[in-house]
């Protein structure tokens, strides 16, 4: 859901910030735009601060926003290379077009998880039926150098497993958290969770090994009595065994962890590569209509024009 909105010195993850090996408070607020024909996102990775959280290399939080007022979402035929996206609504619905074939409607509290593999396109909209709210996130993770140049895949979950407690209900989006094995594909060690309170003062536990950061989506809540607030993501690096998550009322959370990536990564517009010749050539081959991605059949519309990146110009890039 990036296109659309893109700044060369947030879309470029490289000399980036080092994984925290160690417990850090750091607070990365998010910076608000539109995508598609007017969707209001507030996207905290990537950042200037902080470009990954272990795989995690992109985090937009979506609404929430009344379709009727801003209208309905619509982001035309766009290609990816070396990510997976990672869709989850809270509310609304989407429509899912791809280069494979797949047509795919997804609503609150159900997965999507595309994986581009080498290359793919995909578009997303409302559906003509759709509820008046649209809200939820979606995150982008990194793939590895042995699975980057895979078959594309997508796949639907319409079931996660949940953890239920009095006054909270942890849902396990990605990875797998306190027994719970989310049945979504990935490719390196991570977590992904949906945390829902109510009153609560409670302690969760965290895998010291992996990085992690919460941000929250709806209320208000404290970690280890550092205040969480919407559309500032509190990076908590690793090195932490639990946390103390308490809340007054209720209120959502996204967490996100995962062992630190040990790759170099590039990342411009929709594609994660390795270097800038990679990235321009993906830019270039896909506005050739060439280069694997394929096409996205059914959406009422033109697809986007990748916009080349600012080193392109360059001799020999």
């Amino acid at each position: 859901m990036s296109s659309g909105h893109y700044d060369p010195q947030l879309s470029a993850v490289g000399n980036a910030p080092s994984p925290a090996t160690e417990p850090v408070t750091q607070r990365i607020e998010g910076h608000a735009a539109l995508v598609g024909d007017g969707m209001p996102i507030n996207r905290v990775l990537p950042s200037r601060l902080r470009r990954l959280v272990g795989p995690w290399c992109f985090l937009d939080h979506i609404g929430p926003a009344d379709i009727a007022r801003v209208g309905p979402l619509r982001v035309a035929p766009h290609p990816h290379i070396g990510l997976q996206t990672v869709t989850w609504l809270t509310a609304g619905e989407i429509l899912h077009r791809d280069s494979l074939g797949s047509l795919q409607t997804i609503r609150a509290g159900q997965l999507n998880v595309m994986t581009s593999g080498r290359a793919i396109s995909h578009s997303e909209e409302s559906p003509a039926t759709a509820p008046a709210e649209i809200h939820g996130v979606q995150f982008w993770t990194v793939l590895p150098e042995a699975a980057r140049f895979g078959e594309p895949t997508f796949d639907h979950y319409p079931l996660l497993p949940k953890i239920e407690r009095e006054q909270l209900s942890i849902t396990v989006i990605s990875g797998e958290y306190q027994g719970q094995r989310s049945p979504a594909r990935h490719f390196w060690p991570l977590v992904g969770l949906e945390i829902n309170t109510g009153v609560v003062d409670t302690a969760l536990s965290l895998d010291p090994a992996f990085e992690h950061a919460l941000l929250v989506i709806d209320g208000e809540a404290r970690v280890d009595g550092e205040p969480l607030l919407p559309n500032v993501m509190l990076y908590l690096g690793a090195g932490r065994a639990q946390i103390r998550l308490a809340s007054e009322a209720r209120c959502r959370i996204i967490l996100i962890g995962g062992k630190p990536f040990e790759e170099e990564v590039l990342m411009w517009w929709n594609f994660v590569g390795r270097s800038r010749e990679e990235l321009t050539q993906a830019c270039r081959d896909w506005n050739a209509g060439r280069g694997g991605f394929g096409e996205v059949h059914g959406y009422d519309g033109d697809r986007l024009i990748a916009p080349l990146p600012p080193w392109a110009a360059q001799p020999g890039v």
